[in-house]
């Protein structure tokens, strides 16, 4: 009994420690649950054949899902110690964070925009500029918190690789604002001076 009791606390750890370094941001999962409601209460078709809804959708959901696993195998890839998703420590820029700076954001919104056409649902067009806003404003005080933590490097690397895809540069906050860093933001693992985030994302 003692030895499955152990077992189970184990295992419990384990699936905490995954869920931990699960990249979910709420926003996301807010707006595709939105998403389906309407979809399902109130209709709103995507014009068009429903076989290139369901394809088109597909790509992207695939295309989504793979960056985001690409940018964690990246940043376990470069963890020194034991992989925490939310405490960065050192910039990561190699991989998918050569390309974009937000990788798992950007991920996440092809899987939901992919989701909606999947569907057939037109709510999504509506529903995601609208979270694009919100969430534009919590990576603007990330990269604040960033410049904090990497007053040397970020800078520069935010002048060679884009927030988004390929969208514009903008100027890197200045340092002094802030903010928790989030999964999304070029970073690495295991510095102590560096708190968690309050939830995971």
């Amino acid at each position: 009994m003692a030895a499955l009791g152990s077992s189970r606390r184990t295992l419990t750890g384990r699936v905490k420690a995954v869920y931990a370094n699960l990249p979910l941001p709420p926003a996301v999962v807010a707006a595709m649950a939105l998403d389906l409601l309407l979809a399902r209460h109130r209709p709103l078709p995507l014009p068009g054949p429903r076989s290139v809804h369901r394809v088109a959708g597909a790509g992207l959901v695939v295309a989504g899902a793979g960056l985001n696993a690409w940018a964690l195998a990246e940043r376990r890839r470069r963890s020194a110690g034991p992989f925490e998703l939310e405490r960065p420590e050192e910039l990561v820029d190699t991989g998918p964070y050569a390309i974009t700076r937000h990788p798992m954001y950007v991920g996440w919104w092809l899987m939901q925009l992919g989701a909606g056409a999947m569907a057939g649902s037109s709510w999504v067009l509506a529903l995601l500029p609208a979270e694009l806003l919100v969430e534009h404003r919590f990576v603007l005080e990330e990269e604040s918190e960033l410049v904090r933590l990497f007053p040397q490097p970020y800078p520069d690397y935010a002048q060679k690789v884009p927030r988004y895809l390929g969208l514009p540069r903008t100027q890197v906050p200045a340092a002094g604002t802030h903010a928790p860093p989030s999964y999304a933001s070029a970073a690495a693992i295991g510095n102590p001076q560096v708190h968690a985030l309050p939830w995971p994302s």
